[in-house]
């Protein structure tokens, strides 16, 4: 996507992010008895999945204190202890093999998977199952695209990436490597995603009810990742957005690939399987 559509696209984004704390403050919200909107992490502890979501819930917070509204992160290493307590969605950074079993015991609530890139996870699909993280194909497709342009090129393809500058990109990265004292990954990433776009759309929403935070997250999310651009999540699950291609660890371009691809779709697919 060109800069300048880039840059309207964020600026509609932080437009929209403005207007919902006026609509807020106009409504009245009564600070004094917070609304609190639990957010649970299943996985590894310490994981990077894991710190990402802690700096999402921090920024959260940072702008729930003038809404009405206090978000809580549980660490749970399983899914029946994470849904205990009550959460509007279940972040998970889990073996493939767990994804999909972990979304149809979390029926009715949003599962958000952080840590597995695994393509058949994205075509089984489950009304409930998102992902973050990119998936294989969306890899092979940006790096494909690049080698079209760049043949001699040895690019790895990234959600993310430490020397990320652009559409505060370069504050993120500061904020993430102040807190945990390392560079942000794709999981980091991944996991700050997940729970940023969580806060931001139960801010959006004013609700604590799961069922409304999974219907506004696959039809009305607002969302750019520090990316530039809107995102969205695919029929499949899957949070369609541009990746960064990295050589020696030096950004060197990004997909879709400008005079290759036109546009976010043709990083892998939506559909599900038949």
């Amino acid at each position: 996507m060109h800069s300048h559509t880039k840059c309207t696209a964020s600026r509609s984004y932080h437009a929209l992010a403005l207007l919902a704390v006026l609509l807020w403050m106009v409504g009245g919200v009564d600070a004094a008895t917070p609304l609190t909107v639990r957010v649970a992490y299943v996985g590894p502890a310490e994981s990077d999945s894991l710190a990402g979501a802690r700096q999402g819930i921090a920024e959260g917070n940072a702008q729930g204190k003038f809404l009405g509204l206090v978000f809580e992160l549980t660490d749970s290493r399983d899914v029946a202890t994470a849904l205990a307590s009550a959460p509007v969605a279940v972040l998970i950074d889990l073996p493939a093999a767990d994804v999909m079993p972990s979304a149809k015991q979390a029926a009715g609530v949003a599962v958000i998977n952080t840590g597995a890139e695994d393509d058949p996870l994205r075509a089984r699909c489950a009304p409930n199952l998102l992902h973050t993280l990119p998936s294989a194909a969306m890899r092979a497709d940006a790096l494909s695209q690049w080698r079209q342009k760049s043949p001699q090129s040895q690019a790895s393809a990234h959600a993310w990436h430490w020397r990320a500058e652009m559409y505060a990109g370069a504050q993120l990265n500061k904020r993430y490597t102040d807190k945990t004292g390392r560079p942000m990954s794709d999981q980091a990433w991944a996991g700050w995603a997940a729970a940023k776009l969580v806060t931001d759309t139960a801010a959006r929403l004013k609700s604590a009810d799961p069922a409304a935070l999974l219907t506004a997250l696959r039809e009305d999310l607002a969302f750019d990742g520090q990316k530039g651009v809107e995102m969205s999540f695919r029929p499949n699950g899957q949070l369609s957005q541009p990746l960064l291609l990295v050589e020696q660890d030096d950004i060197v371009g990004e997909a879709p690939v400008r005079g290759v691809a036109t546009d976010l779709d043709s990083l892998g697919t939506g559909d599900c399987a038949p």
